[in-house]
């Protein structure tokens, strides 16, 4: 069960990273020069928990996404340059909504197993009665 648990936190925080990019893809500077929101990456790593003798899941970092920014002409926005364009979040609605639903499907995985140990573990208290 411990292993279904790593996996449900690790999707859980997948998720939270999706749904920060998604929140701020069109998010822009407010005065030229601004930096926009630069997308964030999550990284899982497979670790050994030597006390109880399982691999887990974890959250090894959450990094930035070191792509460049999405750049549009647009010379009346505040943001705007010199030259009328505008940097936007590197952040592709696409891709989030791809790493989103893998990660919900993991999550789902993640709890089928766990309701399945449980189960046996039921089961087998039920058995030792």
């Amino acid at each position: 069960m411990e292993v279904s648990t790593s996996g449900l936190k690790a999707q859980t925080k997948r998720i939270s990273v999706v749904s920060q990019n998604i929140a701020n893809a069109e998010s822009s500077g407010s005065v030229p020069g601004a930096q926009p929101y630069r997308r964030k990456v999550i990284f899982l790593d497979f670790a050994k928990d030597r006390s109880r003798g399982i691999d887990i899941v974890k959250v090894k970092k959450v990094d930035r996404d070191p792509s460049a920014y999405k750049v549009k002409f647009d010379p009346h926005h505040p943001a705007a340059n010199d030259q009328g364009y505008v940097l936007y979040p590197n952040v592709d609605r696409t891709l989030e909504a791809m790493d989103a639903r893998e990660a919900q499907r993991s999550y789902e995985a993640n709890m089928s197993m766990y309701e399945i140990s449980k189960n046996m573990e039921m089961r087998t208290l039920d058995i030792l009665r």
